[in-house]
């Protein structure tokens, strides 16, 4: 017997005796994370909703989306806006007013009266922005290098990236303190930490490659002038709210956004050696994507063996994992945690249905990046139809 919702099976599997099969999976193990302790070693992953008022304001869904979530270890946000320059895409959040941080403070209570966690990713474009929603602004970035070969998703429509500003030092400087900032905003607001997002193409992801800075100063033309800037805002996020509220996330070996080093292993090698000499809580680890192939000169190894190994601090893997797979990286010892991302969109209640073995849901790909409540809270829960009984008689 089973049960069929929007044409997604769900068919728990038991054993001779009807208990749930699993064993003792690491995944479903308690844990720790900064001194927070953690239901289970999964993580949903910060993905961008775009689902803020103009002001970037978030709201009752905004609520309602990460309560329904909040059997997850670990919630990361999507990313959160540092400040008004550092607008990418449209209906995106921020913390740097009074009303941004209250109206967060409502999604932060809500998901710890449902006894989850929740990490603020702080986030600033850089380059990935378009004046199209910058009140006419050009974005600024490391040097006047655009993105090639991609198209912006704006609140008018794709358009072509522009040719960014270079940023002064006396901005690079503002934008280090902004940073900060944020991260006193996002405590304030409630959340159990914040991590740097320095990730798939952003500002911090722009310092680190020669095909987005190809500055002369002390921010770059080497490797350790080009890590600069992530290092000192990781520097400046332990010095805002201490060093067991603060995390970040790097994708080595994953070229989106037109990001492409001379030498990812060199580079990423020292970041991480650099990270080592800073007391912080843990490295989101992201796997490079099949759907943005490597350039040639890139290694092959993988991400999380290469550089998880040298990581000082706790690991967490990220990109493309399932259950099995997710299993599998935390029985090899590196990673602590596994943070999932798709899954989690249209599978609310992806811990219990791992655990029992239920089918997944599939996301509307439609309305991932916007729109209203369809595709944001309307996913169903797997026992909402008493999925939770079903088993062959």
């Amino acid at each position: 017997m089973m049960v069929c919702i929007n044409n997604d099976v769900y068919l728990p599997v038991f054993d001779q005796y009807g208990n749930y099969e699993n064993g003792n999976m690491k995944l479903f193990e308690k844990t720790q994370l900064g001194g927070v302790n953690l239901k289970n070693r999964m993580a949903m992953a910060a993905m961008t909703r775009g689902r803020t008022d103009i002001n970037g304001l978030v709201g009752d869904m905004t609520i309602e989306y990460y309560t329904q979530r909040a059997g997850a270890g670990l919630l990361f946000t999507e990313a959160i806006r540092i400040s008004e320059e550092a607008t990418g895409s449209p209906f995106t959040p921020g913390i740097f007013t009074g009303q941004q941080i209250e109206a967060w403070k409502k999604v932060t209570a809500a998901v710890h009266d449902k006894g989850g966690v929740i990490i603020a990713q702080l986030w600033h474009a850089g380059r990935m922005g378009h004046s199209a929603d910058r009140n006419g602004k050009l974005p600024f970035a490391p040097s006047p290098l655009p993105i090639r070969g991609m198209q912006h998703f704006t609140s008018q429509g794709k358009k072509d990236y522009e040719i960014p500003r270079e940023m002064t030092i006396p901005e690079i400087r503002q934008t280090i303190m902004d940073f900060g900032q944020a991260a006193k905003n996002a405590v304030a607001a409630g959340f159990d930490g914040v991590q740097l997002h320095a990730a798939n193409g952003c500002l911090p992801n722009q310092f680190l490659a020669e095909s987005a800075n190809q500055r002369t100063d002390r921010y770059g033309g080497n490797i350790p002038n080009n890590t600069r800037f992530v290092l000192e805002v990781m520097q400046e996020l332990i010095s805002a709210v201490g060093s067991k509220k603060v995390g970040v996330k790097i994708s080595p070996f994953h070229p989106y956004g037109d990001i492409i080093l001379d030498n990812p292993s060199a580079t990423y090698t020292y970041l991480i050696e650099e990270f080592n000499k800073l007391d912080f809580a843990h490295v989101e680890l992201m796997r490079r994507s099949p759907f943005f192939p490597s350039p040639e000169h890139y290694a092959a190894d993988n991400e999380i063996e290469f550089f998880g190994r040298k990581v000082r601090q706790t690991v967490i893997a990220n990109a493309g994992y399932d259950k099995a797979s997710g299993e599998a990286e935390l029985e090899k010892g590196i990673a602590k945690l596994i943070s999932f991302g798709k899954l989690y969109i249209a599978n609310p209640d992806l811990p219990e249905r791992f655990e029992k073995n239920v089918a997944l849901s599939e996301p509307d790909r439609a309305t991932i990046y916007g729109g209203g409540k369809h595709g944001y809270i309307d996913y169903p829960l797997w026992n909402e139809y008493n999925a939770i009984k079903i088993k062959d008689n």
